[in-house]
């Protein structure tokens, strides 16, 4: 072929060559603006994802993310004190005041805007090796793979958005955790330092979305474990989460049952320790559970099942004879329970600060046709509860802890000086300078209690103090030092006196912290249930147990077990006055037609006192047996289990001998007693929260164990070694009580008169309780408890009573230092926390979610300055 033809013919390399240059060059300077908006796009501040949450009890929460609030507000340095939440590649740059932070390119670490600048050249030079289809293909991945990356941060906005989470302040002690879990996030991703000049490091586009995918669902998780604050009127202590805790909720409110897997727990878990992991699925049970972001059982307590309610009697219906409820009861606290515009006022009353309103209700009393009978020591509750605060003594501390307290107690704190007068001989109790003292005696037991209580055992080796018997009852207990040193057996005793001329003496125990109540062998049952307790003493009680036809004596005989004691140590057992030798007959007669056996008479010669020692029948062989019918049977309409004002009647009821009855046998040995359900629970009946009763009484324990535990210990701002007397104001089965063993505290378990009567079940266990109705005066001294326990109280009284006298009381029995627990609706929450600071205690814990809140609170040492006019 010519040459000059060739030359005048286009050549189709040359053409491809050009238009191969053109798009190489539209290519790469494409691909370097994309790369450097790619790289300066990834530098961003957390999206700001504040929401307001309005609780139904009326407060409100901030869920704005931590780290947001530290980049607007800068208070304080991210990296190095509170990290907050940092991707996996991610690091600090900038102003180290400031909250800013930088995720880095494929390839590198940078800390600047510049190297990522660099960093993007260096990308450009590797993508100018590739073809163009590489090229557009490696262009279209990247932008797809962003898509799914913004797609995905997108959706945990949005997400995190719609739970509405609790959030620590930028104060939250969780920054060092925090940066130990971000550690091991980054270990667990690349275990590298990513270093762009380090080619061995190079994480690939795929391995990184994966990363940062899988970091954002781990983000999430950490975000719903994360531990919350809850606002009152200011921050509530840091909690620490449960670990590995599993909980499925159900997202209905109105769930009436959930059944629990758990892996097998030990029983004897001590305090403090977190439950075991278990999990929470949904059924038909009545017992829900309400969960915090950070894991803790908030304090959904089991509901009641109203179902349950046909299964279960209560004291109202109970005791035929109960006083009258108030004429405005229906009307509930409509009109009158608000605290707006109320104005606290002091109590002018003759008895001062040791005011009780049902027992110094001074116009009753007067009112009585008789006293022979002690009428005037009984409950004589006013029409409408006091609305007034008493005051407190002049000089009051803070009562001395316990174990100390036994021995000895501050004089301003009980300024009775007459019974260390009239019993110091006795070593009751002693006067020195600020302090009042206890030796440790008694009447019967001059030389020590310790002493007399071994003694006892030894007497009756069968009585097994701590093991055989586990409850007692002290009848006449004076300083109650009887029931104080069996503590040292583990023994609880429920000790009772008068308020009399003994001048305080219930006081005195209860400030040593010794479980106590004033009460009276009157003309009314004692508050508790029939066949409960192990053992009953009477130390010169000074009780005419024979007169009437035996009337008081056939009480104890209604509250003691079968087969339980009665130990009787008084100077008609061993002194031959005239007097003693006719009291003894009587009442050896009176023991005989009870079929009480006389188990043993002794005689302690280093008190030189004696005691009979009696055992009540486990059988009705010897009533039937008896030539005279005196005291005659019970007739079948009286109901033993009836104690909410009921009158005494001088008859015996007949002893349970059904192998399924309760009180036919003995409860386990105690600790054992506490865990498992009562022998007489039917699995036929329905218990309180729905399910067969003793899977329901399990499920309590193992619910208040959880809760206490995981919550209670160190979650509501309280110093539990400061605790000692304890009330739970609306007791179900004892799991509060029973879940606070391990602790140096005691508990009244009050069973409320219109509840299921549950409180036979709680003294099954070894607990002790009594009934009591909250729209009346409780009868104790004021300042008597460290703590008062109240789940779901509240909300269930305002539909009987008026909350300001119930209000009143609570500040009453409460001592200065003290401590409220409230677990109920969150309306009725908000309503106890508004009285509450009507009353300046300090709140410490607040929290309300969904159809659950709860609250812990502690008094303080305010007073009103003026007092209530004189009625």
């Amino acid at each position: 072929m010519p040459l000059g033809k060739r030359g005048l013919k286009r050549s189709p390399s040359s053409s491809s060559s050009t238009t191969s240059t053109t798009v190489t060059t539209i290519a790469f300077v494409a691909l370097c603006v994309l790369g450097v908006w790619m790289l300066t796009g990834k530098t961003f501040s957390p999206p700001k994802t504040t929401t307001t949450a309005t609780s139904d009890s009326g407060f409100s929460f901030s869920n704005e993310p931590e780290t947001l609030k530290a980049t607007e507000k800068n208070e304080h340095t991210v990296f190095e004190d509170n990290p907050g939440v940092l991707p996996i590649d991610a690091i600090q740059t900038g102003d180290p005041n400031q909250t800013h932070y930088t995720i880095t390119n494929d390839k590198g670490s940078g800390g600047s805007d510049k190297q990522d600048e660099g960093n993007a050249s260096s990308g450009g030079d590797d993508d100018s090796k590739m073809s163009d289809e590489q090229k557009v293909k490696k262009i279209i991945e990247e932008q797809k793979k962003q898509n799914e990356v913004d797609t995905q941060m997108s959706e945990d906005k949005t997400l995190i958005e719609n739970q509405q989470f609790f959030v620590f302040d930028n104060n939250a002690k969780s920054s060092t955790e925090e940066m130990i879990k971000q550690q091991q996030l980054r270990e667990n991703a690349g275990n590298q330092t990513l270093n762009a000049n380090d080619p061995e490091n190079h994480i690939s586009d795929e391995d990184k979305r994966r990363s940062i995918e899988k970091h954002q669902e781990q983000h999430v998780q950490q975000k719903e474990e994360t531990p919350f604050h809850s606002f009152s009127d200011q921050i509530v202590p840091y909690l620490q989460p449960p670990p590995q805790q599993e909980v499925q909720v159900s997202d209905s409110p109105k769930s009436e049952n959930v059944t629990q897997e758990t892996e097998q727990e030990n029983t004897e878990e001590t305090d403090g320790k977190r439950a075991k992991e278990h999990k929470l699925t949904n059924s038909n049970s009545g017992v829900s559970e309400t969960w915090n972001p950070d894991g803790r059982n908030t304090g959904s307590s089991p509901k009641e099942s109203l179902e349950s309610r046909k299964s279960w009697s209560t004291q109202a219906s109970q005791s035929q004879n109960e006083k009258e409820r108030r004429k405005d009861e229906s009307e509930g606290d409509e009109g009158n329970g608000n605290i707006d515009g109320y104005t606290w006022r002091l109590c002018n009353e003759t008895t001062g600060p040791d005011f009780i309103p049902c027992l110094d209700n001074t116009k009753a009393i007067q009112q009585l046709r008789t006293t022979a009978h002690y009428e005037h020591r009984e409950r004589h509750c006013p029409e409408e509860g006091p609305v007034c605060l008493v005051p407190l003594p002049e000089g009051y501390k803070v009562p001395i802890p316990w174990p100390k307290s036994r021995d000895k107690i501050w004089y301003r704190n009980v300024p009775h000086p007459m019974l260390a007068e009239v019993k110091g001989h006795q070593n009751w109790v002693r006067v020195t300078g600020e302090i009042i003292t206890f030796p440790g005696g008694g009447t019967q037991f001059i030389h020590g209690a310790l002493h007399y209580i071994d003694f006892i055992q030894q007497a009756v080796p069968k009585i097994a103090w701590g093991k055989y018997t586990r409850v007692s009852l002290d009848v006449g207990c004076g300083v109650a030092s009887f029931g104080g040193y069996l503590f040292e057996r583990d023994v609880l005793t429920m000790s009772f006196a008068p308020k009399d001329e003994h001048d305080a003496q219930i006081q005195f125990a209860l400030e040593r912290g010794i479980p106590a109540i004033s009460a009276v062998m009157g003309t009314k049952r004692l508050q508790f249930p029939r066949n409960v307790f192990d053992l009953v003493h009477c130390a010169r009680c000074r009780v005419p147990w024979h007169i009437d036809g035996g009337k008081l004596l056939l009480e104890l005989n209604r509250v003691l077990r079968p087969g339980g004691y009665f130990v009787w140590s008084a100077t008609p057992v061993y002194q031959k006055l005239g007097e003693d030798v006719e009291i003894w007959n009587a009442m050896s007669n009176l023991t005989v037609s009870m079929c009480w056996e006389l188990v043993t008479i002794k005689m302690d010669k280093l008190n030189s006192a004696g005691f009979a020692i009696y055992r009540k029948p486990t059988t009705n062989e010897c009533y039937e047996k008896r030539n005279q019918m005196t005291p005659p049977m019970c007739q079948n309409e009286d109901d033993p289990n009836a104690a909410w004002y009921v009158p005494l009647q001088a008859c015996v009821h007949r002893v349970p001998v059904d192998k399924d009855e309760r009180g036919s046998q003995w409860p386990e040995a105690w600790p054992h007693r506490l865990q498992r359900p009562p022998y007489w629970l039917n699995s036929s009946q329905m218990g309180i929260y729905g399910r067969p009763a003793p899977q329901d009484f399990t499920r309590d324990y193992k619910h208040w164990r959880y809760v206490v535990s995981t919550s209670y210990m160190s979650g509501l701002g309280i110093n539990w070694s400061n605790v000692r007397n304890v009330m739970d104001m609306r007791a179900v089965y004892g799991g509060f009580a029973a879940a606070l063993k391990d602790l140096q505290v005691w508990v009244m378990n009050v069973v409320n008169v219109n509840s299921p009567d549950t409180l036979p079940i709680i003294y099954e266990r070894g607990l002790f309780g009594i009934y009591h109705d909250w729209c009346e005066s409780f009868s104790t001294y004021p300042r008597s408890y460290d703590l008062l326990h109240a789940d779901h109280l509240f909300s269930q009284l305002k539909n009987r009573c008026k909350l300001v006298p119930v209000m009143a009381e609570v500040d009453r029995i409460v001592r200065p230092g003290g401590k409220l627990i409230v677990r109920d609706e969150p309306s009725a929450v908000t309503e106890v926390e508004n009285f509450l600071k009507s009353l300046h205690w300090e709140i410490l814990f607040a929290f309300s979610k969904d159809q659950e809140g709860v609250l812990s609170a502690q008094k303080g040492n305010w007073q009103p300055d003026t007092y209530q006019p004189s009625s």
